[in-house]
């Protein structure tokens, strides 16, 4: 890795990956009150999965690494517009293709660290300008 930004992709792929790992119980305790779309998600991960073949050509992944993270790519390019709608809570629950997803992720994360069980992200609670 030559730069700090490819450090900074790596590092938010590595959590991302940790979150698509985890358990859809899990999943869902991190979600809490958020709404996160599902459209996001998706949005997401496809790009990290695209920016991920520069970091492995830079060396901040292994080359192997990038067959899990296409694999991932290729599922989330099957979901169709219809199941990209609405929250990700509630396609965790309902879309089979997050499922698919979930060894994948847990893969990736055994490959690149040794072990898929990795911290789920910190989340960033909203600035509401109080002090």
């Amino acid at each position: 890795m030559n730069d700090l930004g490819d450090v900074h992709l790596r590092a938010w792929t590595l959590r991302f990956m940790a979150l698509l790992a985890a358990g859809t119980q899990d999943q869902l305790a991190w979600l809490g009150e958020r709404e996160l779309e599902t459209e996001s998600v998706v949005e997401e991960v496809e790009l990290l999965c695209r920016i991920c073949e520069g970091l492995a050509e830079r060396g901040a992944f292994e080359p192997k690494n990038l067959r899990d993270l296409q694999a991932i790519g290729r599922r989330l390019g099957e979901i169709d517009p219809a199941s990209r709608a609405g929250l990700w809570a509630n396609a965790l629950a309902t879309d089979p293709a997050w499922d698919d997803i979930r060894p994948v992720a847990r893969q990736f994360l055994l490959t690149t660290l040794g072990d898929w069980r990795q911290p789920l992200p910190r989340l960033v609670r909203p600035h509401t300008g109080e002090r």
